[in-house]
């Protein structure tokens, strides 16, 4: 995370940033350890565990979501900032409010979606491991309502004035020259 970004965060979001990195960590470690063991035991030894292609699989979709939510709350996720670093600060701020409440409204269909097919696919479990397939929707529903409290803070700040400039240019392109002009302008 980049050191002029932290004091914008809100502590949910520092906690839940502290929380899911060595989660993502952890998974790919696991993943490695767990494939690059099975390669070695299928060429060396012409065997192999069968359930770990499954669970690499469910690590990666896992640490994938989580990673999701770290990049929102870092800001780091793809987006485009060209038009919103030349508009005033108030209409930032408009675009920032707009944007807050898309997000939130997207991403409660996303989590009631997940929530859903995870509850349908409880009873349903993966052929090698028997782990419920459930548990790989809930990778979606965390990371949705994760992304639902992030932003929902965002926006508090924002509508209630308290709103860094982080929290109004949520992406930007670091290799914009514009861009430090922009910072000096809305702050």
């Amino acid at each position: 995370m980049e050191p002029g970004n932290v004091g914008s965060q809100s502590a949910l979001q520092s906690r839940l940033v502290k929380l899911f990195e060595p989660l993502i960590v952890f998974s790919l470690a696991a993943m490695l350890v767990i494939v690059f063991g099975n390669v070695v035991l299928r060429y060396v030894f012409n065997s192999g565990i069968s359930i770990c292609e499954e669970l690499s699989r469910m690590l990666f979709v896992w640490m994938t979501f989580i990673g999701a939510v770290v990049a929102v709350a870092e800001g780091t996720h793809l987006g485009m900032d060209s038009v919103i670093q030349r508009l005033p600060r108030k209409g930032v701020i408009i675009c920032a409010i707009v944007s807050d409440l898309m997000i939130v409204a997207c991403t409660m269909l996303v989590a009631h979606g997940a929530w859903q097919q995870t509850i349908v696919n409880m009873d349903n479990v993966a052929p090698v491991s028997q782990v419920p397939l459930g548990f790989v929707h809930a990778s979606v529903l965390v990371a949705s309502v994760a992304i639902i409290l992030i932003t929902s803070g965002r926006f508090w700040r924002v509508v209630t004035g308290r709103a860094g400039e982080h929290d109004l240019i949520q992406v930007r392109d670091s290799e914009d020259p514009a861009a430090t002009q922009s910072e000096a302008v809305t702050k």
